[in-house]
């Protein structure tokens, strides 16, 4: 008797926290995970964007999701973490409330986002993942920091 071993396709995903829900961005685009360093303000920059930090070396824009999702902000603490991405051609990093875990989502978990998720825009979603009794909301980083990348990009 033969058993057919059916690999199921999987997608590695950081977790992270924004008030109460959980978000999950690819693991790919993870570079590092870092607490809370000082984040020097840049002047005429959007809002969300809370300025820049020397990371190693080398200067990386910072972007509140809070702020960029039109969430209610928060004061920065020991949970607050931010995620360092990167994307084609340069780094961002993420504040987010807390960065809890990494796991796997099975893609037949994803759903296409539904009309209304919350209070986070739609354009943002890429999909949503039920995985036992946990719901994660997957972000569209190409368009969560499309206007952070023509920030960085203009002379």
């Amino acid at each position: 008797m033969t058993e057919e071993i059916v690999e199921q396709r999987v997608m590695k995903v950081i977790v992270f926290q924004l008030m109460d829900k959980e978000y999950a961005i690819g693991i790919d685009v993870v570079t590092t995970i870092e607490k809370v360093l000082s984040i020097t303000r840049v002047p005429n920059t959007p809002s969300h964007v809370r300025g820049v930090i020397n990371l190693r070396g080398v200067i990386t824009p910072i972007v509140d999701l809070r702020t960029r999702f039109g969430l209610e902000p928060r004061p920065l603490d020991d949970e607050t973490r931010i995620i360092i991405v990167s994307m084609e051609d340069f780094d961002v990093g993420l504040v987010v409330d807390a960065a809890n875990d990494v796991i796997d989502i099975p893609e037949d978990a994803i759903e296409p986002q539904p009309e209304v998720v919350g209070t986070v825009e739609s354009e943002f979603i890429s999909g949503v993942a039920k995985v036992g009794r946990r719901l994660f909301v997957l972000l569209n980083l190409e368009k969560v920091l499309q206007p952070v990348k023509r920030v960085s990009t203009d002379d």
